[in-house]
């Protein structure tokens, strides 16, 4: 018997300072708390609206080039290609950013790395606002495009990490939707301050985070995967309510982080193994054996064969993608070809991708940029930026929705969309080519 009671004490999980203190349910430990933890309480609020601070930065950073134009390349006296340096050194922070942020998160946690992200985009407004030449200016703008790269990884990351799990997809598409805001509200502040003013405005939700940052607790998985389960602890009670149960989410975190131990931490060079090589392949060629030729063409074609026929033909190309993968998924349902649907899902994602980057992926900003009168401009510009954004974040919000509902339904729907596109381009959008910009506000918006 007692040996019997060793081994059972010997197969259980250690107790953990972690679990030791909300172990019992609700009504064995003094009664009165909750064990619901999918409340949205004031801490959870404030903390991510903090975190959101960050992707507002994203999409201010994003939005910046287009309304500060002007005016930089008339103070500064710089070319149009110095000018494109300007405008896309920021992406190349934004990789180098992103390349580091997973290391620096698992090393001074969330908070830390958004507060580091907001103290390199500080430095590089200031730089933007305070610059005489244009090494400076790129200086600035790269250094906020590092802030920014670490900020992509960093902001969805905590967000996720710190909400409940029925919360977890709203909380976590805020931060689209504040990227969107942070587009739009440049974009419309920047048509009536100078740039300089512009950059200092840009400081001010860095800052909004760097303070806000000292009165939200760090991640509780973090900090369990670094051992400080006491901290963990005093940090999801803050999150969920001093009032609630947490031990069966505490367990879930300690489970996990004991699993994460076990396995050998991932290097860049695992990715290289034959195992992925696969999966490998086909990530790198839907971004670059397909996206960066069908754009390239793309731009070959738009001043040549027109912006109308482009969109034409990208429309009914992604129409035809959709309308593959959604009878990839309805043949899948039926167990019907089973050996070529798989075939046929990548071939319509293909097919969507290339014709999504050959016309519809660019060719409606440039057409934004010319039918709208300069005195419109800006708000039109901000209102239409809006509408894209937004529909982005109503899509990456809704699709796992849909997908549960039917994934053939989903791209049927979606091709349905993009056939309307079709129909839409070849009744309302005008040929722009080879007309003036007075040429073809004239027609569109007589006076």
């Amino acid at each position: 018997m007692n040996r019997e009671s060793s081994d059972s004490e010997a197969a259980k999980p250690a107790r953990t300072p972690l679990l030791e203190k909300r172990t019992t349910g609700p009504d064995e430990g003094g009664g009165g708390s909750s064990s619901s933890s999918s409340s949205a309480t004031p801490v959870l609020v404030l903390t991510t609206l903090v975190a959101v601070s960050g992707s507002y930065v994203f999409g201010s950073a994003v939005g910046y080039s287009s309304p500060a134009q002007t005016g930089i390349m008339d103070d500064l006296g710089l070319t149009s290609a110095q000018y494109s340096v300007f405008g896309s050194i920021l992406t190349i922070g934004a990789m180098i950013g992103a390349a580091i942020s997973g290391r620096i998160a698992d090393y001074i946690g969330r908070r830390g790395t958004m507060g580091l992200s907001a103290v390199l985009c500080i430095t590089g407004w200031t730089a933007i606002a305070l610059s005489k030449i244009s090494l400076w200016l790129d200086i600035g703008r790269w250094l906020v495009g590092c802030g920014m790269g670490l900020l992509s990884y960093v902001v969805p990351i905590y967000i996720a990490e710190i909400t409940p799990k029925d919360l977890r997809g709203g909380f976590t598409t805020v931060h689209q939707l504040m990227i969107c805001c942070g587009v739009s509200m440049t974009y419309l502040i920047g048509a009536f301050v100078a740039w300089r003013a512009l950059a200092l405005i840009g400081i001010i939700p860095c800052l909004v985070q760097v303070i806000g940052l000292a009165f939200v607790p760090e991640s509780p998985r973090w900090l369990a995967k670094t051992g400080r389960s006491k901290e963990c602890e005093a940090a999801l009670l803050r999150l969920r309510g001093k009032n609630t149960d947490i031990s069966q989410e505490a367990a879930e975190i300690w489970e996990y982080t004991q699993t994460l131990r076990r396995l050998s931490e991932a290097r860049i060079s695992d990715l290289f193994q034959r195992k992925y090589a696969y999966s490998l392949i086909v990530g790198w060629g839907l971004i670059s054996c397909v996206q960066i030729p069908m754009t390239a063409l793309g731009v070959l074609l738009m001043d040549k064969s027109g912006r109308r026929p482009l969109l034409l033909v990208s429309a009914a190309g992604t129409c035809l993608g959709c309308l593959m993968t959604g009878f990839s998924f309805f043949f899948q349902d039926l167990q019907m070809w089973t050996v070529f649907t798989p075939i046929l899902a990548l071939v319509g994602v293909l097919v969507y991708t290339g014709s999504f980057s050959l016309g519809m992926g660019g060719i409606p900003w440039v057409i934004m940029s010319e039918i709208f009168p300069i005195n419109m401009k800006g708000l039109a510009g901000s209102l239409v930026t809006v509408v894209s954004w937004l529909g982005s974040w109503i899509i990456s919000y809704a699709f796992n929705f849909m997908m549960d509902w039917s994934s053939a339904g989903t791209f049927f729907i979606f091709s349905s969309i993009c056939g309307f596109t079709v129909l839409f381009v070849a009744k309302l959008v005008p040929e722009t080519k080879g007309r003036t910009l007075e040429e073809i506000q004239a027609t569109m918006n007589p006076f």
